[in-house]
């Protein structure tokens, strides 16, 4: 969808005439892939609830920094190097902004992104930040109910408000799309309670009212105006579709296709954008446009699945490894430093002023209450149909 949206609706854009013009048909669905954005969003609050249960905090930051970073970097070396060598690539980043970018923290830090697109990784962070609060308190049923609920109560508080702070770190006008994906999940591991489908209902609500704003924005970067329906009924739909998921009436849908296409998805996703309009620019008044299009979004895929086997799994093997060892130095360091703690020695100095120089070490009691576990139950992530007892009196 956002490929479409961004070689099809996107203005004149590299094609340097009107998109209406160009595509007199095809442009009015295409300028709805914008929507594929919170399509996204709505899938991940599913699928990172289900990859942080039964996961400690540093086991879920290194599988979420292994799944993002590897794909990411290359696409912004690769982005950055093709416009210093394009002539009509724009303007070029510099090195420290290419460094920066790498970081994946360039909007905070005021940085001009490489990639426009690079905006929902942000997006994502702060998502991951949210949310690894509850996976370190050990992530249950009722406490990722009371996540849901308390980033909705404090998005609504902070669009009252107006606090741009905040604004910044809840994302009220997008938070809803990860806040109902979470749960989805919940329905999907116990049970469709009516709290998860009260939950899921107000955040449609609210998407539904904010996609005025979102559809105005993206009419600005069209350049021509759509109708607003469309908009709500693509929401509607992504919405019943990842209900479908979470009740469990896709099991039947399988294949390799499926695992290949969420594979090819992110890079595909990162490397489009500005690559392609290169292209566009340099053969777009040389090839007939359907041709042109067909064998850029061919070419872009092939260059997606190279990204992904000859790059992204490797460096992830090799990005995991380190980061789990410091993660394991990090725990054996901490439980050194508590055990020392626990065994901590006193002196105790005679009472005698010429013996003074005599002491007698007293031990330290150890602490009372103090887990040597951490208390932290590690729980299966396979889907658990059947509420048992204990799940149905959380809801």
């Amino acid at each position: 969808m956002v490929v479409a949206y961004h070689y099809v609706a996107f203005g004149s854009g590299a094609w340097g005439r009107p998109a209406p013009e160009l595509f007199p048909v095809a442009h009015l669905p295409a300028s709805y892939g914008w929507l594929g954005v919170q399509l996204f969003f709505l899938i991940s609050g599913f699928v990172i609830c289900m990859s942080g249960w039964g996961r400690s905090l540093g086991d879920f930051a290194v599988a979420r920094a292994t799944r993002l970073y590897p794909a990411y970097w290359f696409a912004v070396l690769t982005v950055a190097l093709v416009i210093r060598l394009d002539p009509v690539g724009g303007d070029a980043p510099g090195l420290t902004d290419v460094a920066l970018n790498l970081t994946m923290l360039e909007h905070p830090l005021g940085v001009d992104p490489v990639d426009g697109v690079y905006w929902t990784l942000w997006a994502e962070a702060r998502f991951y930040l949210l949310f690894a609060l509850v996976v370190w308190k050990g992530l249950s049923y009722r406490r990722a109910v009371a996540f849901c609920l308390l980033w909705g109560c404090a998005a609504v508080t902070t669009r009252a408000c107006h606090d741009d702070l905040l604004a910044q770190l809840l994302m009220p006008r997008d938070c809803w799309y990860f806040i109902a994906g979470v749960a989805f999940y919940l329905m999907y591991r116990f049970r469709p309670a009516p709290a998860l489908w009260l939950i899921v209902g107000g955040c449609l609500l609210i998407a539904q009212h904010d996609l005025l704003r979102s559809r105005a924005r993206a009419q600005t970067y069209m350049g021509y105006a759509v109708p607003h329906w469309p908009a709500c009924a693509l929401v509607t739909l992504f919405f019943l579709a990842v209900a479908a998921i979470a009740l469990g009436w896709t099991r039947r849908v399988r294949g390799r296709w499926l695992t290949a296409a969420g594979a090819l998805t992110y890079p595909l996703y990162l490397l489009h954008e500005r690559l392609g309009w290169l292209v566009i620019g340099h053969l777009g008044g040389r090839l007939p446009r359907w041709l042109l299009l067909s064998g850029l979004v061919t070419g872009m895929v092939l260059a997606a699945w190279v990204v992904h086997c000859c790059v992204e799994r490797p460096l992830a093997r090799r990005l995991g490894h380190a980061l789990r060892r410091a993660v394991a130095d990090m725990r054996s360091v901490s439980s050194g430093q508590a055990r020392v703690s626990a065994g901590q020695t006193e002196i105790r100095p005679c009472q005698t002023k010429e013996s003074r120089a005599c002491e007698t070490p007293v031990t330290a009691p150890a602490a009372r209450g103090v887990s040597a576990c951490g208390g932290l139950h590690t729980m299966s992530r396979l889907s658990q149909r059947e509420p048992t007892q204990s799940q149905e009196r959380t809801t």
